[in-house]
């Protein structure tokens, strides 16, 4: 996610430690060096908090309690609102980096209704994958990621043709999401459609 991407000004810390697969795995003793993150970025002026990466939404709650702006560590929290703007009878597919990893403590879904309309779809093993497993992390070209993406995409609607939209789960997919919506005709949404709902209502 580029801080281009929004019109306005915007300011990051590093969170101590925070190597994609320690994020993605979900390594618990990270949790005080994304507080300390998120309160060295209040005390440089930041109005609210993002993250960047979905699997951060691990820390939500701690982050949303450490500091008093808003937070929004994952596009993962727009699941309940999405579900309800969709039909009863459609799902909503979620596309992440790594399935393997995208369990129910991410979802955080109790109605079971509502978990049957959610299906889960990654591209681990794929070049982006593999990149960001790598410490530090090389640059992976915005092509070599929608075709990953397009290839998920495409695999989830041959196995539910009931997916009305999509709920990117990573931060490095938004620039495939006008891919996808031309291969799909869907609805696609992103860490962007949060962090812009989130802005909105402190600018």
């Amino acid at each position: 996610m580029s801080p281009t991407t929004y019109n306005f000004p915007v300011i990051s810390e590093t969170v101590k430690g925070a190597w994609a697969d320690r994020v993605v795995r979900g390594d618990p003793a990270l949790e005080p060096a994304y507080i300390a993150a998120a309160r060295r970025l209040v005390e440089r002026g930041a109005i609210a908090i993002g993250s960047n990466c979905g699997f951060s939404v691990r820390h939500q709650a701690a982050v949303a309690a450490s500091v008093k702006v808003p937070v929004a560590m994952s596009s993962l929290l727009l699941l309940p609102t999405l579900l309800r703007e969709l039909p009863k009878s459609a799902k909503l597919a979620v596309v992440t980096a790594d399935s393997n990893h995208c369990g129910e403590d991410l979802l955080d879904i109790e109605d079971p209704s509502d978990r049957a309309r959610v299906v889960i779809g990654g591209i681990e093993g794929g070049l982006f994958w593999q990149n960001e497993m790598k410490r530090p992390p090389p640059w992976t070209e915005i092509a070599d990621i929608e075709r990953d993406v397009l290839a998920c995409v495409t695999r989830l609607r041959d196995a539910h043709p009931e997916i009305a939209a999509f709920l990117f789960e990573c931060t490095g997919f938004p620039l495939t999401a006008p891919a996808v919506r031309r291969l799909t005709g869907l609805p696609t949404y992103d860490v962007t459609t949060l962090c812009r709902l989130t802005l909105a209502s402190v600018i």
